[in-house]
C-alpha cells in the first residue's frame, strides 16, 4: 500500500477553509478547489518508496480508469458539459493537430476519454443539473414579467421539447444580452420570491447565481434546469452531455479519468459555447440520484454502471474488533472520510489514517481490513457486480 501525495489545484471558486479543515492542513493564501487522486497525465499523484525515492502513481500502479477529486465550491464553478468518448477523441486530435499546448489556457480538450462522473456529497452539496420538462420551464417562466424571460417563455412555447430547449439555450449563449435585461429577470424573481412564489427553487437559485455572475447568460440558463441539493452520504451521476453547473459545497467526486469540460459561461475559464451546445445528450438530459446497494451492515456501493468507477463507502467502530473488511478490488484508492482508523492489507502491513488520508492499494495487497472508528471510501473499477439503480431527479 502506498500513501499518495496528492496535486492540489487552486481556482477562485474554491474555498479557504473546506479541503485543509478535512485533509488537517493550515488555512492556505488562496482558494483551495480540488485535490486529484488518480494517474491522469495533468496532475498524477506521486508515492514514496522504501527507499525513500519519489515516483508518479502511474510509474506503480499503471494507468487507473477513475480519477477521484475531492471538490470544494463557495460559488458556481462554470455552466458546463463533458464529451462523450467519440467527441473526446477527435476534439483531443483535432487540438494536437493546431499545435495547441496541453496546458494552454485556450484549450479544451486535455486527453482522449470520456468524463462520466459521480457526486458523493460530503456536506451539504447544491448543483443545476439537467433540463426541466418543458411545462415546468413555461410555469417556471411565466410569472417572470420581464422582456427577455417572456421571449424565452414565446421561444420554448413555439418549440416544445429538448430540440427547443437546446435551441433557446443556444440563441442565450450565442446573441449579446444587455445586462439589464438580466437584472430585469432577476429583479422579476426577487419580487416573486418576496410574495412567496418560487417554482422548484427556479427563483433562488437565479438570485443564488446572480451574486457572482450579475451580467452573465447563465442567470437565465439556470432558470431552464433543474435544482438539486445532496445531503452527506447521497449519491448523483452526470453522465456525458449532461448540462450542469455546481453551486457550493464539499464532495467526493469520481469519474473516468479524464479533464474534459466544455464551459459556456460562470467562469473565468476558456468558453465554448458552441461546443457546449453540440455535447447536450436528450437521452441524459436528466440527472440520475444513484441508490446504493448495501453490502451487510457496513458497506454501500454506489455503482452508476459506467464501468470505469464506482464507490464504496464503508463504516467501521470499535464495536467490531476484527476490523471490517472493505470491498475486494485489483486496484482502488481509499480515502479516510471520517475518523481514525487503521488499514491492513493481507501481507499485514499496516497504514493509521485520520481524515483526508488517501491510499493506493493494488493486486498484490489483496484483502483489506479496516480498524477503529471511522468511515473510508473507496474509488475502483467494477468487475462483474450489477450496477445500482438510478433514481430520476425528480
Amino acid at each position: 500500500m502506498f500513501v499518495l501525495d496528492n496535486a492540489v489545484r487552486h481556482y477562485d471558486w474554491g474555498t479557504f477553509d473546506e479541503i485543509p479543515r478535512f485533509v488537517g492542513a493550515g488555512r492556505p493564501d488562496e482558494p483551495v478547489a480540488e485535490v486529484w487522486m488518480g494517474t491522469h497525465p495533468m496532475d498524477p499523484s506521486s508515492v514514496t518508496l522504501s527507499d525513500g525515492s519519489k515516483r508518479r502513481l502511474d510509474e506503480v500502479a499503471g494507468e487507473l480508469p477513475f480519477l477521484l477529486k475531492l471538490l470544494s465550491a463557495r460559488r458556481p464553478l462554470s455552466l458546463q458539459v463533458h464529451p462523450d468518448r467519440e467527441r473526446a477523441r477527435q476534439g483531443f486530435e483535432r487540438e494536437n493537430a493546431l499545435g495547441i499546448a496541453l496546458d494552454a489556457p485556450e484549450r479544451t480538450y486535455k486527453d482522449p476519454n470520456h468524463k462520466p462522473e459521480m457526486i458523493y456529497a460530503l456536506s451539504t452539496f447544491d448543483t443545476v443539473v439537467g433540463f426541466r420538462p418543458t411545462a415546468e420551464i413555461l410555469r417556471v417562466l411565466a410569472p417572470i414579467e420581464a422582456p427577455l424571460a417572456q421571449r424565452m417563455h414565446d421561444e420554448l412555447r413555439a418549440n416544445p421539447g429538448f430540440a427547443g430547449i437546446v435551441r433557446l439555450v443556444e440563441s442565450l449563449l450565442s446573441e449579446p444580452i444587455d445586462h439589464l435585461q438580466i437584472e430585469q429577470v432577476v429583479q422579476c424573481c426577487r419580487d416573486l420570491l418576496d410574495q412567496g412564489l418560487d417554482i422548484k427553487r427556479a427563483y433562488a437559485t437565479a438570485l443564488l447565481i446572480r451574486q457572482d455572475f450579475p451580467n452573465d447568460a447563465g442567470v437565465v440558463i439556470s432558470l431552464l434546469l433543474n435544482r438539486l441539493t445532496l445531503q452527506p452520504g447521497e449519491a448523483a451521476f452526470l453522465d456525458t452531455g449532461v448540462v450542469h453547473a455546481h453551486l457550493r459545497g464539499l464532495c467526493l467526486e469520481v469519474m473516468a479519468t479524464s479533464d474534459n469540460v466544455l464551459r459556456a459561461g460562470l467562469t473565468s475559464k476558456h468558453l465554448d459555447t458552441q461546443g457546449l451546445v453540440d455535447c447536450l445528450d436528450a437521452g441524459m438530459s436528466r440527472l440520475a440520484r444513484v441508490t446504493p446497494d448495501a453490502l451487510g451492515f457496513t458497506t454501500e456501493v454506489y455503482d452508476p454502471g459506467v464501468g470505469d468507477f464506482a464507490l464504496a463507502v464503508t463504516q467501521c467502530s470499535r464495536g467490531e474488533p476484527d476490523g471490517v473488511r472493505l470491498l475486494d478490488a485489483p486496484q482502488r484508492i481509499v480515502v479516510c472520510t471520517g475518523g481514525e482508523v487503521e488499514l491492513v492489507n493481507v501481507s499485514d502491513e499496516r497504514l493509521k489514517l485520520t481524515r483526508g488520508d488517501a491510499v493506493y492499494a493494488g493486486f498484490e495487497d489483496g484483502e483489506l481490513t479496516v480498524y477503529g472508528t471511522g468511515e473510508i471510501a473507496e474509488a475502483y473499477a467494477p468487475q462483474d457486480r450489477a450496477a445500482s439503480r438510478l433514481v430520476d431527479l425528480v
